[in-house]
């Protein structure tokens, strides 16, 4: 496994984008738990982009405009959806000191859905795996499958790193509501951006 691989891998999920934006509100409103939750759910919803990629279908989202296009419009439903939620404290951020905690398949499924519903992330991994599998390799497949397989587990500590993070600043925003209205504000802004470059982006 080449080192250009792993610094590529550690950028790219790094950046703060939907999975990090969506781990971050779950530690600041559910605490360390809900975000370590979140953050297997962004990771598994991974897996259909890494299939897709690996398996070829990728190809269709390449090539055919209107399959991407209603993959894509519906990430953007999604993603407006959770701004919403968030700047009306009915879903990603509500921080209370005794929050009502939401079951870990709610967080996990939602979480999966904020990347399954991301089609760029499949032209990603079509993109970006075979830069770093050689052609003559007989066990193509099986390095493919090795190298996201990494990719995910540097996706799951980064997450967990940022979750725990907002997890534990959570109390000094509990304490400070001014401080949570804004903060609400600015990942509900940050959703509706996603959305937008989402929405505005070609294959």
């Amino acid at each position: 496994m080449s080192t250009a691989f792993l610094l590529t891998s550690l950028i790219v999920v790094a950046s703060p984008g939907t999975g990090v934006l969506y781990t971050m509100a779950a530690g600041l409103s559910r605490g360390a738990r809900a975000s370590v939750i979140a953050a297997i759910g962004c990771t598994l919803g991974i897996i259909p982009h890494m299939v897709a990629a690996i398996t070829g279908l990728a190809a269709l989202l390449h090539t055919s405009a209107v399959a991407f296009q209603i993959l894509k419009y519906v990430g953007v439903a999604y993603l407006l959806l959770i701004a919403w939620r968030t700047l009306n404290e009915k879903g990603a951020l509500t921080v209370k000191e005794e929050s009502v905690s939401r079951s870990a398949a709610n967080v996990i499924i939602s979480a999966i859905l904020v990347n399954i519903l991301n089609p760029k992330l499949t032209i990603f991994f079509f993109a970006f795996l075979p830069q770093f599998v050689s052609a003559k390799d007989p066990y193509v497949l099986i390095r493919m499958v090795e190298l996201s397989a990494v990719f995910m587990l540097l996706t799951l500590v980064i997450f967990v790193v940022y979750g725990i993070f907002a997890a534990a600043i959570r109390k000094h925003v509990i304490a400070r509501p001014r401080v949570l209205t804004w903060m609400r504000r600015l990942f509900a802004g940050a959703f509706v951006a996603l959305g937008a470059r989402l929405a505005f982006t070609d294959r």
